[in-house]
């Protein structure tokens, strides 16, 4: 059996998304997959990112990681998410590249992907479960196969007990409030595991 192929898609302006995209790649790697950490395009202008010292010095520091494209998600047996929330949904960077993938949906291509999300937010109820349900909610439409971390292991009630998905609020000082590293990893431990499963399936 070939490894999981796990794609990471993540959008960050300050970091914390980006921070959450590796600790799911480390996660994904000690349960054996192959992965890609990709964010998706920027749309923000330049000008707005060059006002804003934090956002301008994270675009320059993940200035190396591959932009994310409709061929990753076809390579991809699984997908794992990771999005800021934007007035209780996912970011229009995000959802902005979700939008370009109707022909691979048309061609039956995110049918039994295995997926899973992540989230933040600078307050503990700004939207963090809303953001991803509006993911999940993208997903049905896919056919894809929904993994949320549930209450599967006990690192989940340390990072606030999100069964949807980590989520992690964000202080004024731009640091984690929650500490959620091993939440993340579970989740993505979990979402190959799954895949793994429905790989074992289809053979």
């Amino acid at each position: 059996m070939d490894n999981v192929k796990l794609a990471v898609v993540y959008y960050s302006m300050g970091g914390t998304n980006y921070q959450l995209a590796r600790w799911a790649e480390e996660g994904a790697k000690e349960a054996g997959a192959e992965v890609r950490v990709l964010k998706v395009p920027e749309l923000a202008p330049q000008s707005s990112i060059e006002k804003n010292p934090v956002w301008k010095a994270h675009v320059e520091e993940t200035k190396e990681v591959p932009v994310a494209t409709l061929n990753d998600l076809e390579w991809a047996d699984a997908i794992i998410f990771s999005t800021p929330t934007r007035y209780g949904v996912m970011s229009s960077q995000m959802k902005q590249f979700i939008d370009l993938t109707g022909g691979l949906w048309a061609r039956g291509k995110t049918v039994n992907k295995v997926v899973s999300a992540m989230s933040s937010a600078q307050n503990p109820h700004g939207g963090q479960e809303a953001t991803i349900l509006s993911l999940y909610t993208v997903m049905c439409h896919w056919g894809a196969i929904i993994v949320p971390p549930g209450y599967t292991d006990s690192a989940i009630f340390g990072a606030g007990g999100n069964p949807y998905g980590t989520s992690v609020t964000v202080g004024q000082d731009g640091k984690m409030i929650e500490d959620v590293r091993s939440a993340v990893k579970h989740q993505a431990i979990r979402t190959v595991t799954v895949a793994q499963w429905v790989q074992k399936g289809n053979q």
